[in-house]
């Protein structure tokens, strides 16, 4: 977690590096994704470069270009899991000091909206 001040690009290469490794499938796990999907702001070529030295296949929506690139379609789900976390009042303004605090509130919502997923028809 890094404070509200600063830019989002700046905290792609750390956020991938940090990741675990990806299961699901059998055999030994990935230890990054297979693809990024990004908008706009992460258009940059220095990025790009560093994510495929990675492994990483950045689909980034290019600058200065016409929307319906289509990658707001896959997109979407994350901004509405993001829509569905902001309901609650804790996450949608951090009041805590401790990031672990902040963390759990965080895990606790996901997990609220699991259930609720789970729960209806």
């Amino acid at each position: 977690m890094t404070g509200g001040n600063r830019n989002d690009v700046t905290q792609l290469l750390p956020l991938i590096d940090g990741l675990e490794p990806v299961r699901g499938k059998v055999g030994r796990p990935r230890k990054r994704a297979e693809r990024l999907l990004a908008d706009r702001g992460y258009d940059f070529d220095k990025y790009g470069r560093e994510l495929r030295a990675r492994g990483v296949k950045p689909q980034i929506a290019r600058r200065e270009t016409e929307h319906g690139s289509g990658l707001g379609k896959q997109r979407w789900v994350v901004e509405r899991s993001f829509a569905w976390l902001h309901n609650f009042r804790r996450l949608r303004t951090r009041y805590e000091r401790l990031a672990e605090l902040h963390l759990a509130f965080l895990e606790l919502g996901c997990a609220v909206v699991c259930l609720r997923m789970l729960a209806s028809p």
